[in-house]
């Protein structure tokens, strides 16, 4: 009974057999390498690396608008997530410094009880804004559609220049897209990858640029930029 290959073996019956020996190896190593994966991520600063090296660069300068993307809407007695607060008060901090005359507040406004666009235009305007300098746009699902959406309301003003305002991770894929719909983007993160992170931070820095890479990957596939 032959155990190796012999000079009657043909190439197909060799790599047949070669094959078969890879796959019976695959699980045990399949599962090294995904606990290998999970260390080097939670406990090394490759997460960090990844994201610094993808992120899209500030550049605070005078522009037309703010544009202040959506977060996550607002909760059922309209208190607005973490990441639209966060995001919103940039926004207004920007404004108040007069590097535009106008702030946008994106938003996907499903009812009234839940309109984060208009939320926001309402704090803006308790933090000294004025109503004049306030514009909302609301209906979008996606970065693509809100870059759509506030085309259509900044264009006719003549607005071409705009400060985005998104987070870090978001902004991998939305400075391109606004880009791609013609405006000049000054990219103004509210938060920028920080290197001092515990395990599960660093695991969710990850997860999230990850998903702006795949994101931003299958946008150009599709010929969305």
């Amino acid at each position: 009974m032959r155990n190796s290959a012999t000079p009657m073996d043909s190439p197909l019956v060799c790599s047949l057999r070669t094959a078969r020996r890879t796959l019976a190896r695959m699980p045990p190593l399949l599962g090294l390498g995904i606990i290998v994966l999970f260390v080097v991520s939670a406990f090394t600063p490759m997460a960090n690396v990844l994201a610094e090296s993808v992120a899209v660069r500030p550049e605070v300068a005078p522009a037309d608008a703010i544009v202040v993307l959506a977060a996550g809407g607002a909760s059922s007695s309209g208190a607005l997530s973490d990441n639209s607060l966060r995001r919103a008060i940039y926004g207004i901090d920007l404004y108040l410094k007069g590097l535009a005359p106008l702030l946008v507040f994106s938003g996907n406004d499903p009812d009234a009880s839940r309109a984060e666009s208009r939320i926001r235009a309402h704090m803006a305007q308790e933090f000294g804004v004025s109503p004049q300098g306030v514009l909302t746009s609301s209906g979008a699902n996606t970065t693509r559609e809100e870059a759509a959406h506030v085309k259509g309301l900044l264009w006719p003003r003549g607005v071409r220049n705009i400060l985005l305002v998104t987070d870090a991770d978001h902004m991998i894929r939305a400075a391109p897209v606004f880009t791609h719909a013609g405006f000049r983007v000054f990219a103004v993160p509210v938060n920028e990858p920080e290197w001092d992170l515990g395990p599960g931070d660093r695991l969710d820095l990850l997860r999230g640029t990850l998903r702006e890479i795949v994101a931003l990957l299958y946008y150009k596939i599709a010929g969305y930029l």
